[in-house]
């Protein structure tokens, strides 16, 4: 994540933050800039951003999300005819904000949402919404299990069709998460980490399913055309193989191809947001010793990032050696409980391989986000 800063003060400021605290100006984040602007309110209903990095300051119009229920932060040209950001926008379903408590967790998503959407963009991944392509396009479902009148309950799984990303609302629930994460036995459950997840489902079927990469996938990963079903089952039941930490990233990861794809997937994209985060803020280490990890995080795009795989492996080796011994002196677990063994390293210079060439020089990830 960058660094932002209120354009009007130059005081610091966070990607979801909606006001300065220093000089009170509202915030807005505007994704055609990728920066978090600051705004005078003009017009009813429109906003124009102030500060001299961006004058003549353009004019917005805030997301209605945002307006009318908190839930957003992002703005709107003011020409759009659209009420809705381009992230809300994705959102095909909500849950009942009549009933407590729901209204918080969907907050919540959104919020890990928008990181998600960053994310892409950054790394210049094509997406658009469902709206755009119905068959091809990106969409999301954010529902909580329903009761019915005898008592019997209808689970909602988090999960990925298509194109379709549907998130349970209870994973918003801190308590619900942690006591899934212990029951499944996962040493790492976030929100942020479901959505970087199931996203990775979306991109194998636009990157992988049906194209020249399929074969070099399944040396790697496997056969996807082993029975999905019955692999959770047997997961489910057996949990994974006593070895599994061999091959793979994480022990679901060892359940079927197409869950080792997302987990790794998932991973390339905590790596390149940690280290776009270490090298925005100046991280550096500097060990008195030479045989100790140092880490220098050399300033350039995320898609560079990805390009360059073995300087991304040491600088990221380097940085969570210092997150898990800092998180460790907090008596916390460890920030980044993961094993990059050599299996895994094979598989996420692959999914680098894969982002880098879904983006290409010539795609314009501006222009397929107005699309979305």
């Amino acid at each position: 994540m960058k660094t932002f800063h209120c354009n009007a003060c130059q005081a610091l400021v966070f990607f979801e933050n909606t006001r300065c605290l220093t000089c009170g100006h509202i915030l807005a984040f505007d994704p055609e800039r990728m920066s978090v602007v600051s705004l005078e309110q003009q017009a009813e209903g429109t906003w124009l951003a102030v500060g001299k990095e961006i004058a003549p300051g353009p004019v917005y119009r805030l997301c209605s999300n945002y307006t009318d229920h908190g839930a957003c932060n992002w703005a709107i040209p003011v020409d759009s005819p659209d009420s809705l950001c381009t992230a809300c926008a994705l959102t095909h379903t909500i849950p009942d904000l009549s009933v407590a408590g729901n209204k918080d967790a969907w907050l919540k998503l959104e919020t890990a949402k928008r990181r998600l959407l960053f994310d892409l963009l950054s790394l210049k991944l094509p997406w658009m919404s469902k709206r755009v392509d119905a068959e091809r396009g990106l969409e999301f479902a954010f529902l909580n299990d329903v009761v019915t009148a005898n008592g019997d309950r209808s689970r909602v799984l988090t999960g990925h069709d298509n194109g379709l990303i549907t998130i349970n609302i209870a994973e918003a629930d801190d308590l619900h998460r942690e006591a899934q994460r212990l029951r499944h036995r996962e040493p790492y459950r976030t929100i942020l980490g479901h959505f970087r997840h199931e996203i990775g489902h979306y991109y194998w079927d636009r990157l992988i399913q049906g194209t020249e990469r399929l074969e070099s996938f399944r040396g790697l990963f496997g056969d996807e055309r082993a029975d999905y079903q019955a692999a959770l089952t047997v997961h489910y039941e057996r949990g994974a193989p006593d070895n599994w930490a061999d091959n793979f990233i994480s022990a679901y990861a060892s359940t079927h191809p197409w869950e080792d794809w997302a987990e790794s997937w998932a991973h390339v994209m905590h790596m390149v947001d940690a280290l776009d985060t270490a090298q925005a803020v100046g991280l550096s280490v500097r060990p008195s010793r030479g045989d100790e990890p140092s880490l220098r995080v050399p300033a350039k795009p995320s898609q560079e990032r990805i390009g360059d795989f073995s300087q991304l492996v040491i600088e990221w080796q380097a940085l969570t050696y210092v997150l898990n011994n800092l998180t460790r002196g907090l008596g916390l677990a460890d920030a980044y409980p993961f094993v990059l063994c050599g299996p895994v390293i094979a598989k996420l210079q692959f999914v680098c391989s894969a982002m880098i060439d879904a983006a290409g020089p010539k795609v314009d990830a501006q222009k397929t986000l107005i699309a979305a």
